[in-house]
């Protein structure tokens, strides 16, 4: 769930040849987010769907990267990545959450991928 923050980010940068994302805000904390999570939590509707039960689950992508990132206004980012996927709009508020969230995010994603193969 994406909470409301006054905090605006000061540097987004690719890290690990594009394998990752770190994002400084202006009250000197920071978050690094694997592209891998970016693009299986995209908040795009191509894999959020339109209610929790029309979630996607997107598997196979340990090895994906961030190939671009474009500004969207003042309040978001979108990612394009080298799968093709580019219909997600993070805003800064979702960034600092997934970021605050990153391991258990991926542990959770890691745990639903395991029992969708059972």
């Amino acid at each position: 769930m994406e909470t409301q923050i006054d905090m605006w980010p000061t540097d987004l940068r690719l890290i690990d040849n594009g394998r990752g994302l770190r994002v400084e805000f202006d009250d000197g904390t920071h978050v690094e987010l694997t592209a891998e999570l970016l693009r299986v939590e995209s908040p795009s509707a191509e894999v959020q769907g339109h209610s929790p039960e029309q979630k996607k689950l997107i598997k196979d992508k340990e090895a994906v990267c961030i190939s671009k990132m474009e500004a969207v206004g003042r309040y978001a980012v979108r990612l394009r990545f080298d799968d093709g996927h580019d219909t997600g709009i993070y805003s800064w508020q979702l960034l600092h959450d997934y970021g605050q969230r990153h391991d258990a995010m991926l542990a959770a994603y890691k745990a639903r991928v395991a029992s969708d193969g059972v």
